[in-house]
């Protein structure tokens, strides 16, 4: 399972960077992205049923209703995506992007950044303010989908911006099954 989750994180780091340099491969890069982060949702989902059961199920539904809710948010006009909205989006999500770098980093040599990846208020509390971001992405992937319509952008671009959609998905979806994992242990 380690070797798949491996496979598909590193496979699908490497279509994404292909993609974000030459997005008219897109065509291309997004299936194969799509195969790869199935390894890696597969085989991370595997791991966390191995020890909370039915936690996936849960994870998938939350993901799912996020999902459609913000549709609705989006469609509705509920939440408008101004250029300031983005550029807080963006800034947000580089801010905890950073902080999952700086997790990495620090894990190699053994040291843990403290809340990240535990239980407790704090622990979920930062998780709830990741999936608020990680739900907030979803509006601007909508919107992607939208003003490249409008604008008439090439069909690679379809698949360009599918592809962030399931990176915005796949990261909700994660950070679902962690903070269902935390209140189970709590």
């Amino acid at each position: 399972t380690t070797f798949l989750l491996w496979t598909g994180m590193i496979g699908g780091l490497i279509m994404v960077l292909i993609a974000s340099f030459k997005p008219h491969t897109s065509a291309v890069t997004a299936p194969v992205y799509a195969a790869f982060e199935g390894l890696f949702v597969g085989s991370i989902s595997a791991m966390y049923a191995a020890t909370y059961g039915g936690i996936v199920f849960q994870a998938v539904l939350l993901t799912f209703g996020t999902l459609i809710t913000m549709l609705i948010v989006y469609k509705t006009g509920l939440i408008k995506v101004t250029e300031k909205f983005k550029t807080g989006v963006i800034m947000a999500t580089g801010a905890v992007m950073i902080l999952y770098l700086m997790g990495f980093i620090f894990s190699m040599f053994e040291v843990h950044l403290p809340y990240l990846h535990e239980g407790g208020m704090l622990g979920i509390g930062i998780s709830v303010v990741i999936i608020g971001i990680a739900s907030l992405n979803l509006l601007l992937d909508f919107n992607a989908f939208e003003k490249g319509e409008e604008q008439g952008a090439p069909d690679y671009m379809e698949w360009f911006c599918a592809m962030g959609l399931i990176i915005t998905l796949v990261w909700l979806y994660i950070e679902f099954l962690r903070i269902l994992s935390f209140l189970d242990r709590d």
